[in-house]
This record gives structure tokens, C-alpha cells and sequence, in this order.
């Protein structure tokens, strides 16, 4: 795994877009990761510090430039769980659950490296497009779902001109962020939303919803505080600690590889480059350890910024670096002005952010696409929003793998014919695995069929050890007759997992193929017929 640094690319991006689209992130991280702190259960000033840490870790060390990580709502509903049942195997007042969290994001860093250092981040090729419109859709839904919790004050809904202000205002923030663009692109429209609306509110002296009585509505008392500081985790270091741990660590390491992966390759299709999955793996595990070293509630990648960042002209890593640091000195020295921005400018941002991730094509194509492909976007969506985006995934590719197991499973055929010797040629045609297997065994009328049977494969493929019992059986079937069964243009390895081969087999060195069958003792037992 080659590690460059290149934190500007001329051919993508420059150092303005660049600066201007990290401080654009920067304010819209502030809000995301003190309401995901509430979430997870934890001081915002927690969440912050995570966002910042994930931030700046994988904008150095991550494998796709422009992509911003922070503290995300997936990883937040799991840890809410966590930091209950740790502050209840604590005393009261300790904040045992704090400290099993931080313990828990070490052991999630080192389940993600390992995946890195594994190469396992190229497994993300095995989602198919269905559910990464799935995906794309569901993200949408959860990120606008989580703005109406911003029209919220003290848990009650806003009513009467305090939601008409700040419907307003959000409205306003969306318009700019339209209409801009096509006037200029110089300055990100985000960031001039959001500035404009803040200055509205600031000296037009109107009473709207801000970060500061977000904040305080949600228990907390601001944003500012100092730099993160070293602390191991005061926890029991027991097999029950472990056994305690493990669970969640394996949920959000999963979680956290998962969004980041895809958010990767949405990333990929919306610049036209590509990033490396196995080191985007590696910097999200180094960033999830450093937040458990270092007090932050950890993350992953997030759609809602990565994308605010890529239309906002965030190409390059100082782009994430810029946000991550900006997001820091908002800690440190301007926390009372950020207090100030109105609440409504982000939301409109991030309803923007809503318009520009969801996946409007799905409509159209509908009625042009597989019923089952369709099926799995409806699925994929729904269960990221009702659960958390690893379930989803996870169901939306078994259900993919198994209807095209199905449909390769019917495509088998055999092409039946007798030549002027009165031998019976069968010509199979399409993939022989675990699903075709039974429709294989169908094909062959053992007891009608001549003396001597010739089975071609030329036109199929072996791909399993359920392949090599089906066409076992077979030939026993024949030899059972009496009769005698050639099998042609099977591959060497298949040769040497086939009982009796040497007798059966019509091994055609120049025509037949060379591939490998995919089963675990391949390996063992072509290095054992090479020794004998």
C-alpha cells in the first residue's frame, strides 16, 4: 500500500476552492456533531472533537481526497447503547460508559486497519448498483429526517412565528444556494448562505433558533473548550470487559467501513477519479484509535459534507484538513460567534445536501429496470432508514446474490446430438454451480442414451465443488450402465478433482481451458497430484 501525499492537484481543484469549501464544511459540522452527541449520549464537546480528529486523520492518511469523515448518526445509534449499559456496570457518577466507548473506538481502529492491511476494502466491488441507489436514497431520507429535529426546542415542535422565521430562513438559504451558481462560481453558495443569513439575524436583531439554544435546549452548555488531551481508558481490563466491548466494536467498525466505502465510491463517480478502499480503511482505523486516545466520540465518512464539500470546489485533502482545523479553532477561539449562526442556514444546507444525494432517477427508471433490481433499492432504502446502513447493505447483497444464483441457475442447458458413429454428444452451455446443479442432473436420459456419451463444456464454466459432485455423479450414473462418458474441455485442476478421471476424461491439451475452480482444497489437491 503506497502512501503519497499530494494535498494539491492542479487538474483537480486549486488551493481557494479548496480553503473556501473547508470552511463551508467546517460550519456545517458543527451542528451535525453536537446533534449526533446527543444522540450517542455523550457531551457535544465530545462529538466535536471527534469530528475534528476524523477529519484531519483521514484527510492526511485516507484514499479519496475530498472525502470529509466526522462524527456520523449510524455509528451514533449504536454507541447510545454502549455508553447506557457502561454507565450501568459503573457507580453512579463515574461515566463508566464514556470510558467503555473510548475503549471500545480502539479496538474498532484495530478491526479496520487490519481490514486495510487485509485488503479487504476491494469487497466493496461486490455491492451491486441496486443497493447503492438504495444506499443513496436511505441516506437522503435519514439526513432530512434528522433536520426536522432542528425544529425542535426543548423536545417540543416549533409553533406558530418561530417556525415561520425559521422556515424562512431556510428557505432563503436554499434560494441563494440555487440561484448563485448560476451567476458565479467563485465564492461556494453554501458559504454565502450561510454568512448571509447570519448577518440578517445578527444585525437585523431577530429572534430565531441558533447553535447556542440548540446547544443549551439539548442539555449543553457551548462549544468551547481546549485541545483534545491524552487519556487511556479507565476500564477493567478483564475477558469480561472484552466480551463486553467486542460486540459493539465489530457493529461499528462494519458500520463505519461500510458508509465510508460507499460515500468513496460516490465520491469516485461524482469527481470521474478513483480512491483506494484499503486505504481508506487504514486512515479510518488510525482515526477511530486516535479518538480513543484522545476523548473524541469517533466516526466515519459522511455523505452530507462530502458532498457539501465536492459542490462546494473541495477536490484535494487540504480541503478536509482546512475543515478540521477550521473546526478546531472554532473551539478554541470562536465559539462565540459560530453560537450565533442561526440554525436555519444549516438546516437550509443540508436540505440542499438532501435534493443533491437522493437519486430522483430512481423514478424514471422504474418500469426499465429487473422487478428483483427494484426490489432491492425499495429494500435497501427502507432498512437504512428504519435500521442503520450495515443491515441494509448486508441484505440488500444477499438478495442480489441469491436472484442471480437463481438466474444463472436456469440458464443451464444441454444441447443434445448423435453423430454418424452413434455417439450422443451433450454440448452444456452456462455456469454449473450450487444453484444449476439439480437442472444439470436432469439433463440425461442415462438409460436410453447409447453406449458411449460424450459431455462437451466448452460452452460452460465449472465453478464450485458442488459443480465437480454433480458431474461425479453423472459419470457414475453411466458407468453403472455399462457405458462409456467422456467429459471434454474441462480445465486441468477439474480433471484432478474428478474421481476416475483418467478414464473418463478426454483431455484435449491445445483446446482445453486453463482457468481455476473456486474451492477451498484445490490448492491441496493439485499439489498432491504434482508430487506423485
Amino acid at each position: 500500500m503506497k502512501y503519497k501525499f499530494n494535498f494539491i492537484d492542479k487538474k483537480q481543484g486549486s488551493i481557494k476552492d479548496d480553503i473556501l469549501s473547508g470552511l463551508t464544511v467546517a460550519l456545517a459540522l458543527v451542528p451535525e456533531a453536537v446533534a449526533f452527541a446527543f444522540v450517542a449520549g455523550v457531551s457535544p464537546i465530545i462529538g466535536l472533537y471527534g469530528a475534528f480528529m476524523m477529519g484531519l486523520v483521514t484527510s492526511i492518511l485516507g484514499g479519496r481526497p475530498g472525502m470529509i469523515s466526522g462524527a456520523t448518526g449510524a455509528m451514533a445509534v449504536v454507541m447510545v447503547n454502549l455508553v447506557r449499559e457502561g454507565n450501568a456496570m459503573g457507580a453512579a457518577g463515574d461515566n463508566m460508559g464514556l470510558q467503555y466507548l473510548f475503549a471500545t473506538l480502539l479496538l474498532v481502529g484495530v478491526l479496520q486497519m487490519s481490514a486495510g492491511f487485509l485488503r479487504l476494502g476491494k469487497f466493496i466491488r461486490l455491492v451491486p448498483a441496486s443497493v447503492m441507489m438504495g444506499f443513496v436514497n436511505g441516506l437522503a431520507i435519514v439526513i432530512f429526517l434528522s433536520q426536522l429535529n432542528m425544529f425542535k426546542l426543548g423536545g417540543e415542535w416549533l409553533t406558530g412565528p418561530s417556525l415561520w422565521t425559521m422556515l424562512g430562513f431556510v428557505a432563503l438559504t436554499m434560494a441563494i444556494m440555487f440561484l448563485l451558481p448560476k451567476i458565479s462560481k467563485a465564492i461556494p453558495a453554501a458559504l454565502v448562505g450561510i454568512l448571509v443569513v447570519s448577518a440578517i439575524v445578527i444585525f437585523g436583531g431577530i429572534e430565531t433558533e441558533t447553535v447556542k439554544s440548540f446547544i443549551q435546549a439539548g442539555g449543553g452548555t457551548g462549544i468551547k473548550a481546549g485541545l483534545p488531551s491524552f487519556h487511556v481508558p479507565v476500564i477493567p481490563l478483564n475477558f469480561e470487559t472484552l466480551k463486553f466491548i467486542l460486540p459493539y466494536a465489530i457493529i461499528l467498525a462494519s458500520v463505519g467501513l461500510i458508509e465510508s466505502l460507499m460515500t468513496l465510491n460516490l465520491v469516485d463517480e461524482l469527481t470521474e477519479t478513483r480512491g483506494s478502499g484499503n486505504r481508506e480503511c487504514v486512515a479510518q482505523g488510525a482515526a477511530n484509535f486516535i479518538n480513543g486516545l484522545f476523548g473524541g466520540m469517533g466516526g466515519c465518512a459522511m455523505i452530507g459534507q462530502s458532498i457539501i464539500n465536492i459542490k462546494s470546489g473541495g477536490r484535494n485533502r487540504l480541503s478536509g484538513i482546512v475543515a478540521a482545523v477550521c473546526l478546531l479553532a472554532f473551539i478554541l477561539f470562536a465559539s462565540a460567534y459560530i453560537e450565533m449562526i442561526p440554525i436555519a442556514a444549516l438546516v437550509g444546507v443540508m436540505f440542499m445536501v438532501v435534493i443533491g444525494t437522493f437519486a430522483w432517477n430512481t423514478f424514471r427508471i422504474m418500469d426499465k429496470i429487473p422487478l428483483a433490481d427494484l426490489i432491492v433499492i425499495i429494500l435497501v432504502t427502507v432498512l437504512t432508514v428504519i435500521f442503520d446502513l450495515a443491515i441494509a447493505v448486508f441484505a440488500g447483497v444477499i438478495v442480489s446474490a441469491l436472484v442471480f444464483a437463481w438466474e444463472n441457475a436456469v440458464r443451464i442447458r444441454a444441447n443434445e446430438s448423435v453423430d454418424e458413429h452413434g455417439i450422443k454428444h451433450y454440448k452444456i452451455v452456462g455456469p454449473l454451480f450450487f444453484g444449476s446443479t439439480t437442472l444439470f442432473n436432469q439433463k440425461f436420459n442415462v438409460q436410453d442414451d447409447p453406449n458411449e456419451v460424450i459431455i462437451d463444456f466448452k460452452e460452460s464454466r465449472i465453478m464450485d465443488q458442488s459443480a465437480i459432485e454433480a458431474i461425479n455423479k453423472v459419470a457414475e450414473r453411466y458407468q453403472k450402465e455399462g457405458k462409456t462418458v467422456h467429459l471434454r474441455h474441462l480445465s486441468r485442476d477439474c480433471t484432478h478433482l474428478i474421481r476416475k478421471a483418467e478414464k473418463i476424461c478426454d483431455v484435449n491439451i491445445v483446446e482445453d481451458p486453463n482457468y481455476f475452480v473456486a474451492i477451498d482444497h484445490y490448492k491441496k489437491l493439485t499439489s498432491e497430484s504434482s508430487a506423485s
